[in-house]
């Protein structure tokens, strides 16, 4: 199989689909890589490590698209590469559908088959390719919302973990997931107070088992949220429902319950936000301020550290990707019912449930359309 890897054009989008080491793996199994030139320089290889690991470097996307039956990439394609897409292409990414009904419809148009990323599932009940990267943006969110609470940066000019004599910041962190519980490690280990809410008591009986004493777990609901939201320094969104728009928990009205100066970062961004105020934005303008809060909405979070980030995302997709190209994408899908669960679009009927209810498209099962 062809397998092409075009470099990322998303704004400030630095990550790369396949590493040098990854391509190896798959040239050894007889498949051809197709590299654009210089996709993975901002993560650290440089087009000679492709070469010697025997990928073809090429001048441009068009011939990635032109020449590749299955593209690897990191982020949703962009306008001017779904216009390169064809209906016998496979993609292979994140794509996040369901914050992007522009997204969605134009790739249905195509007719090419979506494998994302984010809905591939474990026996365990986990997203193994969405874990990486929800614990890279997890950290980073405590990172940034500690930049963002510096008095240079428009914050109230709180330091998270306070110093002797003088209380911590109040982190309030939405969700108890992947993205919850590595923000809560990195706020606690800082020093702050962290709060951490679910819905999930199960979940919320774990989190207190494993995390220090300066973390508390609250039940998640609206008037926990409200009363939190008074005494929070930096709030964090961290809501995921697999495949579907994140909800909106924390209202434009709930913003004017918090200080001035404080900090929203919401992870779930690419997903529509858990916060009502809150749309994507870039590393190039990463904030804005709705009612005097600062809201910090990256939607690619990770593209920031592209050289932690490549590595850890092709650890956990370079196996789906070998499975893809080795047994041919249909037979895989076939196969493996957790790959399947992968499947957004096939042949331009959306096969994803949460994707069909978010823009009230016709839902069509995987194993309906494969069959």
């Amino acid at each position: 199989m062809i397998v092409g890897v075009p470099k990322e054009i998303k704004n400030n989008e630095s990550r790369v689909a396949l590493t040098p080491h990854g391509a190896e793996e798959l040239i050894h199994d007889g498949h051809t890589v197709l590299v654009e030139t210089h996709a993975g320089l901002l993560s650290g290889y440089p087009d000679e490590m492709y070469v010697q690991a025997g990928c073809q470097v090429v001048a441009s996307a068009r011939e990635v698209f032109d020449q590749s039956e299955l593209i690897v990439k990191v982020k949703e394609p962009q306008p001017v590469e779904i216009d390169m897409i064809r209906s016998d292409h496979t993609l292979f990414t994140y794509f996040h559908f369901a914050a992007s009904e522009s997204l969605t419809k134009a790739y249905l148009e195509t007719g090419a088959t979506a494998v994302a990323y984010e809905t591939i599932t474990a026996d365990n009940g986990t997203l193994p390719l969405l874990v990486p990267m929800s614990e890279v943006a997890g950290r980073m969110a405590v990172q940034e919302g500690a930049k963002y609470l510096e008095k240079a940066q428009g914050g109230r000019g709180i330091l998270l973990g306070g110093v002797p004599g003088v209380e911590p910041a109040v982190v309030t962190i939405i969700g108890g997931g992947v993205v919850g519980t590595n923000a809560a490690h990195i706020a606690s280990g800082l020093g702050a107070h962290v709060y951490i809410l679910d819905n999930n008591l199960a979940r919320l009986r774990y989190l207190d088992e494993i995390m220090p004493k300066n973390v508390t777990t609250v039940f998640s609901n609206p008037h926990n949220i409200s009363n939190l939201l008074t005494k929070t320094d930096l709030l964090i969104g961290a809501v995921l429902i697999p495949g579907s728009k994140a909800p909106h928990l924390v209202t434009r009205e709930m913003l004017k319950l918090m200080r001035p100066g404080s900090v929203i970062v919401d992870v779930a961004v690419d997903q529509g936000g858990c916060v009502e105020t809150c749309h994507p934005t870039t590393h190039e303008n990463p904030t804005f301020e709705v009612e005097g809060i600062i809201h910090y909405c990256v939607a690619n979070m990770p593209g920031a550290v592209p050289f932690t980030s490549t590595i850890a995302l092709t650890n956990a997709t370079s196996p789906y990707l070998a499975k893809l190209a080795n047994q041919g994408v249909v037979p895989a899908l076939k196969t493996d019912p957790h790959l399947r669960n992968g499947l957004n679009t096939y042949q331009g009927k959306v096969t994803h449930q949460g994707v069909a209810e978010a823009f009230g498209l016709e839902y069509t099962a995987p194993s309906e359309v494969l069959s």
